[in-house]
């Protein structure tokens, strides 16, 4: 699977680090120009946290279930979820995901892709192995 954008920015800056320190100066400069350029203001996001990685305060998301529930999800960092569902809060660490943003945390799964009214939500079993179980909820943001 290819990784996420998150996965990409930490090799990056991993790389940045190693060749600045053998190279001097010039490579550093050259690869901070290309982080910049694959973060612009204008460019499009994978999922609610990339939005908004730069605001203060984690905004709420609202996701309409087809079972009627209600899936809340705030984001306080690109790195992690927290996802309320049924009364109960569940604590999420993001995880690889072919496609959209995926956490983890509590036995549950958290899928998302793109943000924005409509954009697919949905609630999975987390197992014991790492994979994907049955699908709890499959929702859509509101």
């Amino acid at each position: 699977m290819p990784p996420n954008r998150t996965d990409t920015r930490r090799a990056l800056r991993r790389l940045v680090s190693e060749r600045s320190t053998q190279r001097g100066p010039g490579l550093a400069l050259a690869a901070a120009m290309l982080a910049a350029a694959c973060t612009s203001p204008g460019a499009p996001r994978d999922h609610p946290a990339e939005a908004r990685a730069s605001s203060a305060a984690a905004r709420v998301y609202t996701y309409r279930c087809e079972s009627g529930e209600t899936i809340s999800a705030a984001y306080p960092d690109t790195d992690s979820a927290t996802v309320h569902y049924k009364q109960r809060r569940y604590a999420m660490r993001i995880a690889v995901s072919a496609s959209g943003a995926r956490y983890v945390g509590g036995g549950l799964e958290w899928w998302t892709k793109g943000s924005g009214p409509g954009a697919p939500g949905t609630l999975l079993r987390h197992l014991a192995d790492g994979s994907s179980g049955d699908i709890v909820e499959s929702c859509a943001q509101s």
